[in-house]
């Protein structure tokens, strides 16, 4: 105090001193009080001016930054790895196909096996954007874009679990989230609705942490869920949980008021859900690719975990079972609720990612008050310089991947064996599966591809017995019922062997991604 009461003090003459022109040239005397004045000045606007400039970047503000700017620049480093599905192919020549025609398609376009059979897009709004970031930038642009949404889905993420955790066990789940996640990184729909799909879990959670009324604002979130993905029937059925707690709460005299609390926003969700252009169609995709039967056992996505060896999802589930042993106890919804995603995590790969995204969520304020909440931030609530900084690190790594030259993994581009067999003119073409989006995007009608729901569990389930030779009567019945005149499939695939033996059957071209045979009085 006495400090800043001296620097007060010796400030006045100092601002005197300045004020006319007249007195610039005062004897040596004063000139040296004035520079005493401004020593004494200096730290306490220092201190001022550190304060005002750290201020606005607490850890709370600065963590989900600092957490989407690492994933984006983690994911555009790997941007190759995104673009390792096929159905990335696929995927741009279906928004294409949109664009060109101004209208969805209602059958198959793109296949010769189910040609004009029925048929919906149910991820249209996702292909339009990946297929337009094509168009703009190539494949750097795709991997922008993917990368993007799900260094959106992890900020967003962060931001909500400091509300209820401290910084350290936020960042122990987001690391947690990340490794299940990792394996579905990838330039497909499913990434571009995880932003949504947080926000929208956010707020149900946040209802049930709060004991607050219904999120009316997060409806427009299931308009856009519905036309990016087909599993928005999952945001329908994260409202049971919120309204469960609501009745656990109230006394069985509330129930009814409870029950129509949230009535009328379940009745708006569900009609929000059905603003697309097939109208309520989407909401049962789940469940017609659930459908399929044994035939998802031969896509490795739909595959249960297996445990034959240690992996990521093996040591987080491990340790998941440590920290209850510790005494952690949850209420009996959120308990449900993460036990139902456990369960769908361990019967299908692809279901880690639900686990690794909202179990965090229903899981944060449980733990928050068993481990400690969030420390007390004092920080000023405004972030705009933060935010000034994060877009501007954000728009320097875009620019430097743009100059990148990514392109799809290379064992799902059999492009050298299209070119050198000339299969675009050869016919009815058997081809792997994994080569089918590359076919559709190539304009080569497929055999199969991607689209599990067009072609149906026995279906694929035939396809893969045939190529498998469990059939051997079979796969040469198939090829004479479609009139297969070239087959284009990978070097380990045991039909490869069998065509070698075939007498009216050749080989034309062979490398380590695709080996292509052509039919004898095909060549003539």
């Amino acid at each position: 105090m006495q400090t800043r009461n001296r620097s007060r003090q010796a400030a006045l003459p100092f601002t005197t001193a300045l004020e006319p022109s007249a007195r610039l040239g005062a004897n040596a005397r004063n000139i040296k009080e004035e520079l005493n004045a401004c020593a004494l000045l200096w730290p306490a606007m220092t201190d001022q001016v550190v304060h005002s400039a750290v201020q606005p970047f607490s850890a709370r503000a600065a963590l989900p930054w600092l957490v989407s700017l690492s994933v984006y620049a983690l994911l555009l480093i790997v941007g190759p790895r995104l673009l390792g599905d096929p159905d990335s192919y696929s995927h741009i020549e279906v928004g294409r196909w949109i664009i060109a025609h101004g209208t969805l398609p209602a059958s198959d376009p793109f296949s010769f096996s189910k040609h004009d059979a029925p048929w919906i897009t149910f991820e249209w709004l996702s292909e339009v954007i990946y297929a337009g970031a094509y168009a703009l930038s190539g494949w750097p642009g795709v991997v922008v874009v993917a990368a993007a949404a799900i260094a959106l889905a992890f900020g967003l993420f962060t931001a909500f679990l400091l509300r209820e955790l401290s910084p350290t066990l936020t960042l122990l789940m987001v690391m947690a989230a990340v490794i299940l996640l990792a394996p579905h990184m990838l330039a497909r729909p499913h990434v571009l609705v995880l932003p949504v799909m947080v926000a929208w879990a956010g707020a149900m959670v946040r209802c049930m942490d709060r004991e607050g009324p219904p999120p009316y604002w997060a409806l427009p979130l299931l308009v856009l869920w519905a036309n990016l993905h087909g599993s928005v029937v999952l945001a329908l059925g994260l409202i049971g949980p919120a309204v469960l707690e609501a009745l656990l709460r109230e006394g069985r005299s509330e129930w009814p008021q409870a029950i129509l609390r949230w009535l009328p926003f379940t009745a708006l969700a569900v009609a929000a859900s059905c603003l697309t252009p097939y109208g309520p169609e989407p909401l049962l995709m789940p469940l017609t690719t659930l459908g399929l039967g044994p035939a998802l056992a031969w896509i490795s996505e739909w595959r249960p975990q297996d445990f034959s060896h240690v992996g990521g999802f093996e040591l987080l589930l491990l340790a998941g079972i440590f920290a209850l042993a510790r005494g952690v106890t949850l209420p009996v919804v959120r308990a449900l609720v993460v036990i139902g995603l456990l369960h769908f995590a361990l019967a299908q790969i692809r279901s880690a990612d639900l686990l690794a995204m909202l179990a965090p969520l229903y899981l944060a304020a449980p733990l928050g008050r068993k481990f400690g909440g969030p420390a007390v931030d004092d920080a000023a609530a405004s972030s705009r310089g933060l935010n000034l900084i994060g877009l501007g690190v954000l728009i320097a790594i875009s620019g430097l991947a743009w100059a990148r030259d990514v392109k799809p993994a290379p064992i799902i581009t059999p492009q050298a064996a299209i070119a050198e067999a000339d299969l675009a003119k050869a016919g009815s073409v058997l081809n792997d599966y994994s080569f089918g989006g590359y076919l559709i995007f190539a304009g080569i009608p497929t055999f199969i591809d991607g689209r599990g729901e067009l072609y149906g569990g026995p279906f694929i389930d035939r396809y893969n017995r045939a190529l498998a030779l469990i059939d051997l009567g079979d796969f040469l019945k198939l090829l004479d019922e479609y009139n297969i005149g070239a087959t284009l499939l990978a070097p380990r695939t045991p039909a490869v062997a069998m065509l070698d033996r075939l007498p009216q059957w050749q080989r034309v071209y062979t490398d380590d991604v695709a080996v292509v045979h052509k039919r004898r009085d095909t060549q003539r």
